[in-house]
This record gives structure tokens, C-alpha cells and sequence, in this order.
């Protein structure tokens, strides 16, 4: 009796395609990691830093400082969180970092007070490097929604609802000098900065509240 290999092979690979460990396993894989779920175990503090969760919620103690960073690396992921701002609030969502070079290290985006900042310091934008297509924060005190999605060269960020930023780091190839010809901060070109790191938020001395911080890892 003859066997058709084709037709085995095929049959195979349906089995293998529709098994349930593989489906488990694919969406293991795939699924969002609540970075807060009530507690800090997935952070780490500077030593000047004081951070804590109240209620789902990360904001600053009574002794606030300095930045709070993952404990783990990330390279490309999706990441949406919501934050609200106090008067004038700057901080920052920090990226792909190195927690002993933040500013130099990796990357940033901005969360600001809507309306304090202009260009390339806009909340939402790749801070100093693309300002947002518009203004899409909402005024202190109400829950903004972000979604930060860092795959290979491309970045991403959607502001309740409204994608702000598209951009190609690997367009920045010379060192404090973005493609449209503006100066940035950034010693190295965008294009050579590490593209895994830790994820940060900053306090820069005004109270700013964070929730719902969820990874998935791409």
C-alpha cells in the first residue's frame, strides 16, 4: 500500500497548528503584563527615588524623587498606561534606557500638563527628537490614556485615541541633530542608541499619577 507523505505532512501540521499547548503557549506569549497589579515587585527605585502603589495607583510618597525603573528589559513591546498630571506637571515616560544614563542612555516620552510646552516638548512627543502630530493631552487632573508601541526602528504613540507620533529611528543617523534639521540633546544618533532597556517614569518635582501600566512584549 502506498502512503501519500504529502498528504501525512499536511495532516500533521493541522494537528500541530490546532493543539491546544501550542494555542496556550501562543498566547502566553502574547499576553499584556499589568507592571503594577497592586504591588512594586516589577520596580526598582533610585536612591533618591521614593515611590509607592495606592489603590492601583504608582504616584510619589510624601518624600518624592528622582525616577522608578523596571527591574527588566524590554526591546519591543506595546506599552499602554494612563497618567494624570498636577499644575504644570512635567515628567516623563523613559524607554529602551539606561537608569545610570537616563537622559543619554535611551529614550523618552513626554508627559506634561497640556498646553505648557510647545514642539518637540509637547506631552506625547519623542521628547526632543518629533513633536506630536497635535495636542492631544487633556487637562490636569482628568486620566489621559497612552500607547507607546517600540517595535525595531519604529516608534509609536497614541494619545487618548489620536496616533501623534510615527517615526523611524533609524532616520536619525547624526548625533544631536534630528532629521528635519533641528539640534537635539543627544550625543549619539538616535539610530545607535540601545534598542532594549528599562522602562522609567520621572518625577521632576511635581506630583504625577500613574495606572493600568500594561507590557506586551512583541
Amino acid at each position: 500500500m502506498k502512503t501519500n507523505t504529502s498528504l501525512l505532512l499536511a495532516t500533521a501540521a493541522l494537528a500541530l497548528l490546532s493543539s491546544p499547548f501550542l494555542s496556550q503557549a501562543q498566547d502566553k506569549s502574547s499576553a499584556a503584563v499589568d507592571l503594577l497589579d497592586g504591588n512594586l515587585d516589577h520596580w526598582k527605585m533610585d536612591k533618591a527615588g521614593a515611590w509607592e502603589v495606592k489603590d492601583g495607583v504608582l504616584t510619589t510618597s510624601e518624600k518624592p524623587g528622582g525616577y522608578i525603573w523596571s527591574k527588566e528589559k524590554f526591546e519591543n513591546f506595546e506599552l499602554t498606561i494612563e497618567y494624570k498630571t498636577s499644575a504644570k506637571c512635567n515628567s516623563g515616560l523613559f524607554f529602551r534606557t539606561d537608569p545610570k544614563n537616563a537622559v543619554q542612555g535611551g529614550f523618552e516620552i513626554q508627559v506634561a500638563s497640556a498646553g505648557i510646552y510647545d514642539g518637540k516638548h509637547v506631552a506625547g512627543s519623542l521628547y526632543g527628537a518629533q513633536a506630536p502630530t497635535e495636542s492631544a493631552g487633556k487637562p490636569d487632573g482628568e486620566w489621559n490614556t497612552m500607547t507607546l508601541t517600540a517595535n525595531g526602528p519604529k516608534i509609536t504613540v497614541v494619545l487618548n485615541g489620536k496616533t501623534i507620533v510615527e517615526a523611524n529611528i533609524d532616520d536619525w543617523k547624526t548625533a544631536n541633530k534630528n532629521p528635519d534639521g533641528t539640534k537635539n540633546k543627544f550625543k549619539t544618533a538616535l539610530k545607535d542608541l540601545p534598542r532594549s532597556g528599562r522602562l522609567g517614569f520621572q518625577y521632576h518635582g511635581h506630583p504625577v499619577w500613574f495606572r493600568n501600566v500594561k507590557l506586551k512584549q512583541l
